[in-house]
């Protein structure tokens, strides 16, 4: 088989990651693959993880070439840490609900109607509503964001709002106004399945994304005693993958997109990982196919381009995050 060949058709196995690998050697670029891509993208990465974390993986890596397997505002976030170095995504077109439930002018409109409110935005969203932002947070640290504002401080956290329900209700605090968006997948796993795979095995530990619409049920579950409280645990992507390895349990019900299951059994073999929604599928996380990779990685498709000036702004709001502390566990 001509190399030639070998492009055109990508194979997975010991093959296949041959194949990427040179043609990424050719480029002098380096793979990130997101928790949530297809499995066999996510073992031919250089990197695998949430999108803060490769983010920051791509500003310190030597490679010139960053190639992002994840979706678009992920392949921005890099490139605005990383300006100096070309991006690639092998998909334009793979978007996010969550990052597009709001618009640099829908923000600009809402701190109008708050002026002086300190504005608080996921990671997960475009470039411009990061330019809009005080400071960024994870879902991992976005409580501890929140709490280093004074408390006399307005607060408008976006776009994500279970996460936000969730920061509000560990700190307590009333003066955080919450927009009303969702990522469409994790809005979809809800508490009348978690419950259900709870009560079917009651021995398995919760692992629940804050983005997820079961979030307050699985707190509610253990509040009334259906599951005891240290098995329900509120995590991150990357602090779901802490979690798996030091785990005792022998089953664990995960409540995120299904993407996360291939980490996760990697890290823990021996524990029985399920999804509460196995139809919890992003599709612009698997619009990424192999083929799609090794066409960006030979021929430079598609490169992301992030204004100057609107990625100056939005790399000043995540470093006041990182400056802040725990800035790892993007999603």
């Amino acid at each position: 088989m001509s190399p030639t060949q070998a492009v055109d058709a990508p194979i997975t196995g010991a093959d296949w990651v041959e194949q990427v690998h040179e043609l990424a050697r050719r480029r002098n670029a380096v793979v990130l693959a997101h928790n949530y891509q297809l499995p066999e993208i996510q073992d031919v990465a250089h990197h695998v993880g949430d999108s803060l974390a490769l983010s920051r993986i791509a500003a310190a890596a030597d490679a010139e070439t960053i190639v992002f397997c994840g979706v678009h505002f992920m392949a921005e976030t890099a490139k605005i840490l990383a300006p100096e170095k070309t991006v690639l995504i092998p998909d334009a077109a793979a978007g996010c609900s969550l990052a597009d439930s709001i618009t640099a002018d829908e923000l600009r409109a809402w701190k109008a109607e708050h002026p002086g409110a300190v504005v608080v935005s996921y990671v997960n969203t475009t470039a411009a509503v990061k330019a809009e932002t005080d400071v960024c947070c994870t879902s991992s640290n976005a409580v501890e964001v929140v709490e280093s504002i004074p408390a006399d401080r307005e607060i408008l956290f976006l776009p994500d709002q279970f996460l936000g329900a969730h920061v509000r209700r560990v700190t307590g605090r009333d003066n955080i106004h919450v927009w009303a968006g969702e990522c469409h997948v994790h809005a979809g796993i809800n508490g009348a399945e978690l419950t259900a795979k709870a009560q079917a095995d009651p021995e398995a530990e919760l692992f629940v994304h804050p983005e997820c619409g079961c979030a307050t049920s699985a707190l509610y579950l253990a509040t009334a005693g259906a599951v005891p409280a240290e098995r329900v645990k509120i995590l991150s992507t990357g602090g779901m993958l802490d979690a798996a390895r030091r785990t005792g349990a022998r089953s664990v019900l995960v409540a995120t997109e299904v993407g996360m299951l291939h980490q996760l059994r990697r890290a823990a073999p021996e524990v029985d990982f399920r999804a509460v929604n196995d139809r919890a599928s992003c599709p612009y996380m698997k619009m990424i196919t192999p083929e799609k990779l090794v066409r960006s990685l030979r021929e430079g498709t598609d490169e992301v381009h992030v204004d100057p000036e609107l990625a100056a702004r939005g790399r000043e709001a995540v470093q006041r995050m990182i400056a802040i502390g725990r800035p790892g566990g993007g999603e």
